[in-house]
Order: C-alpha cells, then structure tokens, then sequence
C-alpha cells in the first residue's frame, strides 16, 4: 500500500513526461541522428561520420557565425537601448502617457510578415520612401536600391528587427519599472537627487535583473530570427545577410541536403547552449556579488 502511494506521483508526471519525450526529445534526437548521414531525396541513405562536419567547417562557415554574431549583437543592443528609453520616456509623469503606451504597440501588433513588406517597400529604390526622402533632403542625387547592395541590405534587416522588437522590450522594461517602491524615487527627492541622477542610482541598478533577463531572451530570438531576413532578401545580395539560420534553411530545404542542413542545425544548438551556460553563470556571479555587497 505505501509503494503505491509512494508511486501516485510518478504516475502523475508520465503524460507530461511522454509529451516532452515526443515534441522535444525524439526530434532532438532524430535531428543528431541525421547529421551523421548523407540523408537527401534519395531513397537510400547511409551514415557518413563527422563528413557533413568536416564539410561545413571547408565551406566558410565561420564567415557565416561571424555574420550571425555581428547581426544578432548590434540587433539585441539597440533593441535593449531603444527600449530602455521609450520605457523611461512612457513612465514619465506626462499628460497623455496612455495614448503614447498605445501608440508603441503597433510594431508588435501588425503579423510580422505585414510589417517586414511594409519595410520592403520603404527599401526599394524606385518608389520607396526612404530614397526619396534621401533625394528630396540631398543627401543622394539618384534613387538607391538598399537591397542591392551588401552592407545597406545587412543595416536594413537590423533595423527592421530592430522596429519589430523595441515594442516588446520597452513594454517589459516599463512594467518592471513600475514595480519599483515610489519610496525610493522620494528619498531620493528629498535628498536633492536629480532625474539622471535617480535614473542612474535607483532605476538602473534594481532594473539590472529584468535587463539581463530580456537581453538573454533577445539574443536567443535574434540569433533564431528567420522571418525577417527571408522576407527581405532571403538571404542575399551575394550571401551578405545569410545567416546561420538562413544557411541552414537553403541546405537543408532548398537544396534537399537534409544531413548537412541537420548538421548545421545540431551546431546551432551547441551554440546556443553553450551562450546560454556562459551567461546564467555570469548572472549568477553577478546576483551572488550583488548579494554579498549588500
């Protein structure tokens, strides 16, 4: 009778654990399986070793983790800034302030495939707006296609990300400001603090914590964003906006290679865990310190 009770809760856990096993664990795991094969349209396929490895390693690969990083960095860190000062702005004692709440939803709100178009047509160089207000102010004498060209097409996608992302960080910032005591921003008041001086003692150091937060969730977002690069240049011009994601798209479902696309996806993965173990520890180390100064 005791081992049966002592078991309830076991069998309690089972559909959760059987659920996880199948739409985590077993596509996990089929994912390795295939990188170690040469796995395509045909019928037959056979297991190679580390060959989709050794061969993504002799294609320039680290080009395109170089590319991803250097996106995925600028995006997150003016998405993190922008947001931060709308969140400051909104929380500001201002008349209005809940018409302005309203009006910085839109970006999160319009389906992102909606809003990535709308920038498509502000990119083209005929009858975008972007060029012609770049004409009409002098700043350029003939229409400039951004997606014609590397470095513009790469800047473009960032800030179309960008667009997209500062709605929800700023809105996170802004409710975890508001949960800060009133109490404090009085004392310090009283004491004769300033605003940049209050935002810089009291606000930025007990936001820390939702910061890191939102900055490890973004940077995991950012890194799988596959939408917006797509819609705007699916990659291109001449591989200057593809990504690993995008890398590991075109291999696996363009070109049929289903191996070499599941290893690009198992080293995705390892990537990702590997950032994600590196920045809990420094948060921890960061919160411990924090702890034992106070």
């Amino acid at each position: 009778m005791t081992r049966r009770r002592d078991a309830f809760p076991y069998l309690l856990l089972l559909p959760a654990l059987a659920l996880t096993v199948a739409i985590v664990a077993w596509p996990l795991a089929e994912t390795f399986r295939l990188s170690f094969t040469d796995a395509s349209m045909k019928p037959v396929t056979t297991y190679v070793g580390l060959a989709n490895y050794t061969k993504i390693f002799r294609s320039g690969f680290e080009d395109i983790i170089g590319r991803t990083l250097l996106w995925a960095s600028l995006s997150v860190a003016l998405k993190i800034l922008l947001g931060l000062l709308v969140a400051v702005l909104l929380n500001a004692a201002v008349p209005g302030r809940a018409l302005f709440r309203i009006l910085v939803m839109p970006p999160w709100i319009v389906p992102i495939a909606i809003g990535v178009f709308m920038w498509s047509w502000m990119y083209n160089g005929q009858f975008g707006m972007i060029s012609g207000v770049l004409q009409r102010v002098g700043l350029i004498s003939e229409p400039f296609e951004f997606m014609a060209y590397g470095t513009s097409a790469f800047i473009a996608t960032i800030v179309t990300d960008v667009w997209i992302g500062v709605p929800l960080v700023s809105l996170y910032f802004l409710a975890a400001m508001q949960g800060i005591s009133k109490e404090l921003y009085e004392a310090a008041w009283v004491d004769g603090a300033g605003r940049f001086y209050r935002f810089r003692r009291v606000t930025l150091p007990l936001l820390l914590p939702s910061i890191a937060t939102m900055a490890l969730l973004s940077a995991i977002w950012t890194f799988n964003s596959f939408d917006i690069i797509w819609i705007l240049t699916e990659g291109g011009p001449r591989g200057a906006t593809t990504t690993m994601i995008i890398d590991t798209y075109k291999t696996a479902i363009s070109r049929f290679r289903y191996g070499e696309g599941a290893a690009r996806a198992v080293l995705i993965l390892l990537f990702l865990s590997a950032f994600t173990s590196v920045y809990v520890y420094l948060l921890l180390r960061l919160t411990r310190k924090g702890g034992t100064h106070d």
